[in-house]
């Protein structure tokens, strides 16, 4: 497959994401607070959505929905607030470490503000922060073009017939950031509308029947008998 016919399903893809999903309804959207992102992103590791929202607002009811304010708390108390979000111990550890990394630079909001090359590493080397979490908070809360890769996104590109050659978290996003202009906006979306899909529709066993993505996924032309044929792209030229 050419990198111009790669572009051309990027396209298409979004496009039919873009229809059948209203990224308005996405838990992170350009005005939410970075807190809020930062917290819920540690949060919502290994658990749903709706258990993280539990979990906020037990946090809201205490008035310690801040990382200032999170700092301050015990180990003990804050684990009890979250307790909805469920590994409740692990994340509060994980939620105070943070803390003391946004303390430590003077606040959340001067944390943020460091380019990405430096807010990246610094952020990796919290306890409990991986690549995920790190550019989620990258992305949505510091405002950085940096794609962020998860199981659902990796998931539906493998059975759309497209992505690297290997697995690896960073694999992945290179092939993305190599494939799509840097644009916070578009990776934003992108993501948001890949996890909805994900959930909805492009689950470990697929519901395929009245997928949007029916005409551009090789795997469920395959399980619909509409195609015998599966091709993995290479890393596709800029769009």
């Amino acid at each position: 497959m050419t990198g111009e016919h790669t572009c051309e399903q990027f396209r298409r893809l979004f496009s039919l994401l873009g229809t059948a999903y209203d990224f308005g309804t996405w838990h992170w959207q350009p005005e939410t607070g970075p807190d809020y992102i930062c917290v819920s992103a540690v949060l919502v590791q290994h658990t749903s959505w709706r258990n993280v929202e539990r979990a906020l607002d037990r946090l809201d009811a205490a008035g310690v929905c801040s990382l200032a304010a999170i700092g301050h708390l015990a180990e003990q108390e804050l684990a009890s607030l979250i307790r909805p979000a469920g590994t409740q111990r692990m994340k509060a550890r994980r939620l105070r470490s943070l803390a003391r990394l946004a303390s430590e630079h003077n606040g959340l909001r001067s944390l943020l503000s460091l380019p990405a090359d430096d807010l990246r590493p610094l952020l990796l080397a919290t306890h409990g922060i991986g690549p995920e979490t790190a550019d989620a908070i990258l992305l949505y809360a510091a405002g950085h073009a940096v794609f962020q890769i998860d199981a659902y996104t990796v998931r539906i590109m493998r059975r759309l017939g497209l992505g690297p050659e290997n697995d690896g978290y960073e694999d992945w996003q290179r092939w993305f950031q190599q494939a799509l202009p840097a644009d916070v906006d578009a990776y934003r979306r992108a993501h948001a509308l890949f996890v909805l899909h994900g959930k909805e529709r492009c689950r470990p066993q697929p519901r395929c029947d009245g997928c949007c993505l029916l005409e551009v996924c090789t795997t469920g032309q395959e399980r619909r008998g509409l195609s015998r044929t599966s091709r993995r792209a290479s890393i596709p030229t800029r769009c």
